[in-house]
């Protein structure tokens, strides 16, 4: 196994609980000011969250409404707009936290020498100020899905990553929550450790070498001792 050189990390619903009181608050005060009856509750938007990006997972919700496609793609990127204006001021209100255990597992790996990095599909609009608020300046690259409109499971975002840190795949792990996540890993060349939340309990997460449900599981932290002090 190769020395640990680098850990990627997923965003949302990895390194913080932004989907329930973060971005579905978001989208629905979106729906409210534009004046539709649209709403997402939570066991709504744990299904939609099967689809990655914002701006997609709008124009899917009203094209199954039975809007037209270019209707629903319209509406979908005008809402999208506003709902991450919304979003970045819940940021800025302290709504959205760091998962239990994400700051301890960052500082470890940050004192071990290993660099860190961040592989997103959010948006850089609110995904920059969320992680200099919660985290600082901790994170040597972050690639968002601003800079990389191939969206997970394609490992389009992984692979940028990998490319601007000339980083060889097999000298780093990515973490991630979701089935979408650990696919784009993979496919990445990457070997990856899961912690799923209550979203994505059920996801299909048996491509990663580790599975959990929580950043503080002392088999995660132990998998990582163990290949920083191989890496040393």
């Amino acid at each position: 196994m190769s020395p640990l050189v680098a850990v990627i990390f997923d965003v949302d619903g990895t390194l913080v609980d932004s989907e329930r009181d973060g971005h579905r608050v978001a989208f629905n005060a979106a729906f409210a000011e534009a004046g539709l009856p649209d709403r997402w509750d939570v066991a709504t938007y744990g299904q939609l969250l099967k689809i990655t990006g914002g701006a997609r997972r709008l124009a899917f919700w009203f094209k199954n409404a039975g809007r037209g496609p270019v209707e629903a793609d319209e509406l979908a990127q005008r809402l999208h707009k506003r709902k991450t204006e919304i979003m970045r001021q819940l940021v800025r209100d302290g709504r959205v936290q760091a998962r239990p255990g994400a700051h301890q597992l960052i500082d470890e790996l940050a004192a071990s020498g290993v660099q860190i990095h961040v592989a997103t599909t959010g948006t850089r609009a609110w995904v920059e100020p969320l992680l200099d608020r919660i985290f600082g300046d901790r994170f040597h690259t972050v690639i968002t899905g601003t800079e990389v409109s191939d969206l997970k499971p394609s490992p389009a975002v992984y692979l940028e990553v990998l490319a601007r840190t000339s980083c060889p795949p097999e000298s780093a792990v990515a973490v991630e929550d979701s089935a979408n996540g650990v696919a784009a890993a993979l496919a990445a060349g990457l070997r990856c450790v899961a912690a799923h939340n209550t979203y994505t309990r059920d996801d299909d997460l048996s491509g990663a070498a580790l599975v959990t449900d929580r950043l503080t599981d002392p088999a995660l932290v132990e998998w990582f001792r163990n290949r920083v002090r191989r890496a040393r």
